[in-house]
């Protein structure tokens, strides 16, 4: 057996565990509920989506329901320095991932270490994604500044992968007299990948396996002392391979993304600024033929703000770009060598929003965003792209959720 092999059953058992231990332990959550180690909660979001001129959410670009998300989330205090903790969720978004039922993430974390000033936890399973401004919030509706997150960081086609992964992952916290707060990140893991996401991703022509073969993170976030702003810096480095299978139209594929991001937040009294810059290498060898090679830097960035308007009211506007290759901004590159099968506009893709969320209660809230947006280069497939329903440049979408959570 190999030690890939052994790698991936071994964090495939811990999360298995993990998760029937929790629904274990929510059979008895009367009878432990008071002692407090038990924590369950969940959620349910339910909308509208319109994406006309786009096949973001389905391929007929008509007014959908498919904006459905459901969750439970469950934690278990062992001891003082070691915890269970799981989340399971099901989700409908049309094209902009694969529908159904999955674990977010499943794992032991364990306080390894702690002091007046330092804190490092390690935790060994299904990790979740530590890394990014709002990786750690976007598998949680009514912890998300908007319905759709921007793509260019938070792809959706990428959603599964990037929430987490199955492996390691430490984080260390620690405070600085004179300097402010520290946290340290790193992970090392893998992610399972559907053969719904596999054709998100690629194609529906493929019949090919899909696999993550490694992912590797790490992150430094700085708030200065007694300041309300935050630094960050995150890195990632991610191979996948394609494995064509019978009666392919594509080839065996290697993969690798690398990315590059620096993030800002400020969290006032009303008014909260964020916004995160990057730059991703995107490796693709093979697939459409043996020799066929393309290595690009991509570049993008978004700027965000939320104000908090009235006591129960919070409007949001947002600004965003991305360029699928640093060096053809504007496309005319990739629809000269596609022959001119590929518009140039599938070469970035810009978005403009504004949105606002009212909370009618503690725990209900109504979401609302307007997108304006041009280009298409983050709509899936993204190997092979569909020039035959994408066909506007400019394109609009908004969206509506109600949302619970308890």
């Amino acid at each position: 057996m190999s030690f890939k092999l052994r790698n991936s059953f071994f964090f495939s058992a811990v999360y298995s565990i993990t998760l029937l231990f929790g629904f274990a332990i929510t059979n008895v959550a009367i009878a432990v509920e008071e002692d407090r180690k038990l924590q369950i909660h969940g959620f349910i979001a339910q909308g509208i989506i319109d994406a006309s001129g786009s096949d973001f959410v389905n391929d007929d670009q008509d007014l959908s329901f498919e904006l459905t998300e459901v969750g439970i989330n469950s934690s278990y205090q062992i001891s003082d320095n070691l915890r269970l903790a799981g989340q399971a969720v099901y989700l409908n978004g049309g094209n902009r991932y694969a529908e159904g039922a999955r674990v977010d993430y499943a794992l032991i974390d364990w306080s390894a270490y702690q002091s007046l000033s330092s804190q490092l936890n390690i935790y060994i399973g299904r990790y979740k994604n530590y890394h990014w401004l709002y990786s750690t919030t976007r598998d949680v509706p009514f912890a998300r500044p908007s319905i759709v997150l921007p793509q260019s960081i938070y792809f959706d086609g990428f959603r599964d992968i990037a929430v987490g992964g199955d492996g390691i992952a430490l984080s260390f916290k620690h405070n600085k007299e004179g300097w402010g707060d520290f946290d340290f990140n790193l992970s090392y893991g893998t992610s399972i990948i559907s053969d719904k996401q596999r054709k998100i991703i690629l194609s529906k022509l493929s019949t090919g396996d899909m696999e993550h073969d490694l992912d590797y993170q790490a992150s430094i976030y700085w708030q200065p002392q007694d300041s309300q702003w935050r630094f960050g810096w995150a890195g990632l480095d991610s191979d996948f391979t394609y494995d064509m299978g019978k009666n392919d139209s594509f080839l065996d594929a290697d993969i690798t993304l690398q990315r590059f991001i620096l993030n800002a937040l400020y969290e006032g009294e009303n008014w909260e600024f964020s916004g995160e810059a990057f730059q991703e290498r995107f490796v693709f060898t093979g697939f459409y033929s043996p020799y066929f090679k393309q290595d690009n830097l991509g570049q993008g960035f978004f700027v965000q703000s939320r104000y908090q308007w009235k006591e129960k009211i919070r409007v949001l506007a947002r600004y965003e770009k991305f360029f699928a290759n640093k060096d053809d901004k504007n496309g005319s590159g990739l629809e000269e060598s596609s022959f001119g099968t590929i518009p140039s506009y599938f070469g970035y893709q810009h978005d403009a929003v504004l949105g606002v969320s009212i909370d009618f209660t503690s725990n209900l809230r109504l979401q609302l965003e307007h997108h304006w947006v041009e280009g298409t280069a983050r709509l899936t497939p993204v190997v092979l792209p569909n020039a035959a329903i994408n066909d506007e440049e400019h394109w609009q979408m908004w969206a509506a959720q109600l949302m619970y959570w308890f």
